[in-house]
């Protein structure tokens, strides 16, 4: 477990960019640069409009807006934090105005840690996108279609197995990686072949979770 921790805190902390996450990345990067935090100290208070203000900015000075027509003709489903269109046929893309984090930062981290746990629905961020004057994060994502029912007992035994414990409805908490794990229904997890693919995760940093 520390191997992962160690793994985790590298992926989060670090400044590297690793190849199809490189924009990703950046944005984390610059939000990280931005948030008044430290190894081993959490983030000061801030205003999420504020640091709304300096992502768009920095989404215009790098080139981050994703410029692709997205046609409501393609629109598939929407729930509380997103909204999603079909992209081509194995894939959909996701606009997500991380209303469900206290900060894109926030957002931005569990992006990460889903990419490094779920390698076979990972997010490939796409860019920015302004719609209504709210501003969203586009991800691109395989499109899974599941061919039974999700079993939330099978779900929990599978998180147990790997250190997260429930802690109330689909909710769930890791220890010692210092990781909640939330919002965890049959409508984010999907079952194919026996298989569990977990396609819309929330994640949160603990203090647990820093050095």
């Amino acid at each position: 477990m520390k191997k992962i921790k160690d793994e985790l805190q590298n992926i989060i902390f670090g400044n590297g960019e690793d190849g199809s996450q490189s924009q990703l990345k950046a944005a984390q990067n610059f939000l990280r640069r931005n948030a008044q935090t430290g190894f081993g100290t959490e983030k000061q208070k801030h205003l999420k409009s504020e640091e709304e203000i300096g992502l768009i900015a920095f989404a215009h000075k790098e080139d981050l807006f994703y410029t692709d027509n997205i046609s409501e003709n393609d629109f598939i489903s929407s729930g509380a934090e997103q909204r999603v269109y079909r992209y081509n046929d194995n894939s959909v893309i996701k606009l997500n105005d991380s209303i469900f984090y206290e900060y894109w930062l926030d957002y931005f981290n569990s992006l990460l840690i889903h990419n490094y746990f779920f390698q076979s629905t990972a997010y490939t961020f796409l860019g920015f996108t302004i719609k209504d004057n709210n501003l969203f994060a586009v991800v691109k994502q395989d499109f899974i279609i599941a061919n039974e029912n999700t079993h939330l007992d099978s779900v929990k035994q599978f998180l147990a197995y790997n250190g997260f414990r429930n802690t109330r409805n689909n909710d769930y908490f890791n220890n010692e990686l210092g990781l909640i794990f939330e919002d965890l229904h049959d409508e984010n997890v999907l079952s194919k072949n026996g298989i569990l693919y977990f396609i819309d995760t929330v994640f949160y940093l603990t203090k647990e979770f820093y050095p």
